[in-house]
């Protein structure tokens, strides 16, 4: 008998959760239907047994669609008394009122819970949100007016005010609110500025809404010139639209005024570094330097000089040979003073690459890196990225397998770390430039299945040209051609790596290689800052090519120039949205999408609707 009433009872949970389950399917069926009167019947079973929000809300829906206007009436004012803490049931009944001509009772309720309000922020505030939720914008202002006056300066509900102001168009009065706040604490700075991200478009320095906030700071910052807050949050605004000049002017001023003895500056500039504004970047390191050797950021602006002028010389390649003879003597000047020891490391790296790819100078780099090798106290890592660019400047200097022995050696001492793989595929390109097509293969095999992203694409991309173009008796001198011009390329020999791949065109015309031969051109050009002629070759590539399988690759160089190089944000947009588009499995499409958020201003963890 036990046992029977334990299976009746089990046995009646099971159906009556069945039998909940089933109310809400078909509940939600007719619903979306259209069809409220049999929802209502569900609805009504449902909310019953759980007078939740959600359940309420299509139970009334449901009773006004049909026109049973007490019965919602009465409903609503059982979840009222029920929930006597959520006003929006009460703004609720107000809106019920006048829908069904009733205006005096539901002005009167209105009044009331305006008239009632408690001297306590958390009243005015989930009122506030009660009448802003049903759209109902003047009630809300008079609720946040009479809270004002309520709490006076100890909740001046400036985010509420702020939030009204931007919903009905009143710019001003809306940045006036956000900056008071900051009079009140100014710890509100940064949630301000995430706040303000969401309502300025950056990218317009002429907007109304830009011009109004950097107006007001600019004002506020002469009236009282003691408070820093409003001379950052200047800064900040001058950073979001990208003028990084004006920003460091003011945070020149503000060094000085703070005594901050160069900081605020030099994280401008390591800023500026990242967005690839070296001009001002230098500027900013400069004015480091020159405040003295005695200051605590003297060494640390020195070093972020110097590598501030590698990134621009490796990145822009826009550069003369005096400036480049400029730059190593200014890399050999700190070098002489502080010493070659381990600490120095990443300085002579830089100034051997300039001296190797940039001035012709590869004997000195290579006795440069030599002798960094026995610098005492030097770390194997540290070891291994120097025979990683003794390497590359033996490839520059026609010494490949010269190159080969120090990959090696790099593999070896670190196989399972990304330089051993990026080391690993450098030593098999160079079997590639050789010619020795089957063992570079079998060695990309490996290096596509590798930990490194990076490396595993271009393990891959190298793979899918051998595969592709190797093989048949008439494609191997082509391919040949191809690789050896390849290196050339590597090499800087421009002129000869050309040579080669007009002559490729010219002896086998329709040969696979075509696409190849324009993008390594391409490449060509970007490495001596020929950024109009990479251009030229690239749209070359898509005009004949455009289904075959670099045209990705180009597209995002393509991207990446006008980005970078030609400051046309708009057409590196257009470029960054066809690859979302048109090409969607490239191996390019996340980090396309996550540019094109950037330009268009948006946070780069959301997703947008439209990608």
């Amino acid at each position: 008998m036990k046992y029977f009433f334990v299976a009746y009872i089990l046995f009646s949970s099971l159906f009556a959760y069945s039998q909940g389950e089933t109310d809400q399917q078909l509940a939600l069926h007719y619903f979306s239907s259209g069809d409220f009167e049999k929802a209502k019947t569900y609805y009504a079973r449902i909310y019953d047994n759980d007078p939740s929000k959600f359940n309420f809300n299509r139970y009334y829906e449901c009773l006004t669609q049909t026109n049973e206007l007490k019965e919602a009436e009465k409903v609503l004012k059982k979840q009222i008394t029920a929930n006597r803490s959520d006003l929006e049931y009460k703004v609720l009944l107000g809106q019920f009122y006048e829908q069904n001509k009733e205006p005096a009772k539901a002005q009167k309720l209105y009044d009331d819970l305006i008239n009632d309000l408690e001297s306590e922020p958390n009243s005015v505030i989930n009122l506030f949100n009660a009448f802003k939720s049903k759209n109902k914008n003047d009630l809300a202002f008079q609720t946040i007016e009479k809270g004002r006056k309520l709490l006076k300066s100890s909740y001046p509900l400036n985010f509420q005010f702020a939030e009204l102001y931007g919903a009905t168009g009143q710019s001003e009065k809306m940045m006036n609110e956000y900056l008071d706040l900051l009079d009140f604490n100014t710890g509100y700075a940064t949630t301000i500025q995430t706040v303000l991200t969401r309502q300025i478009d950056f990218s317009e320095e002429d907007s109304k809404e830009y011009s109004i906030l950097r107006n007001a700071l600019l004002e506020r910052i002469q009236k009282k010139p003691n408070e820093p807050v409003y001379a950052e949050m200047l800064i900040w605004l001058l950073i979001q639209s990208r003028n990084f000049n004006s920003a460091l002017v003011q945070a020149q001023a503000l060094d000085k005024r703070l005594g901050e003895q160069g900081r605020r500056v030099l994280e401008l500039g390591q800023m500026c570094v990242e967005n690839k504004e070296f001009e001002t970047a230098r500027k900013s390191f400069k004015y480091v330097t020159l405040l003295g050797e005695d200051k605590m950021y003297y060494f640390q602006a020195e070093n972020a000089l110097l590598n501030t002028r590698f990134l621009e010389v490796t990145t822009n390649r826009n550069y003369s040979d005096a400036e480049i003879e400029t730059t190593i003597a200014e890399y050999q000047v700190i070098l002489s003073r502080v010493g070659k020891k381990r600490t120095s490391i990443p300085l002579i790296m830089e100034m051997s690459h300039i001296q190797a790819f940039y001035s012709d100078k590869s004997n000195e780099a290579i006795s440069n890196l030599k002798e960094a090798l026995n610098t005492p106290g030097i770390t194997d890592m540290q070891k291994a990225e120097i025979k990683m660019l003794l390497a590359d400047i033996h490839v520059l200097h026609g010494d490949i397998w010269e190159a080969a022995l120090y990959y090696m050696q790099v593999e070896n001492d670190f196989k399972f770390e990304p330089i051993g793989h990026e080391a690993k595929f450098k030593n098999a390109r160079i079997f590639y430039y050789d010619g020795e097509f089957d063992f570079a293969q079998a060695q990309l095999g490996v290096l596509k299945e590798s930990t490194s992203k990076l490396i595993a694409n271009d393990a891959l991309k190298l793979s899918l040209l051998i595969t592709d173009n190797f093989g048949l008796d008439s494609n191997f001198r082509a391919m040949s051609w191809y690789a050896n011009g390849d290196l050339l390329i590597e090499q800087h020999k421009y002129t000869e790596a050309f040579q080669l791949f007009d002559s490729i065109i010219l002896t086998f015309p329709y040969h696979s290689l075509g696409d190849e031969i324009l993008i390594v051109k391409a490449k060509a050009m970007q490495q001596q800052g020929k950024w109009e002629d990479a251009i030229r070759f690239l749209e070359e590539l898509l005009k004949y090519y455009k289904e075959d399988i670099l045209a990705d690759d180009a597209i995002f160089q393509l991207a990446e120039i006008y980005e970078n190089q030609m400051n046309n944000k708009e057409k590196a947009s257009e470029f960054y949205k066809i690859i979302l588009f048109d090409y969607k499995g490239s191996l390019y499409s996340e980090e396309a999408r996550k540019r094109f958020r950037s330009l268009r201003g948006e946070p780069s963890s959301e997703e947008s609707d439209d990608l």
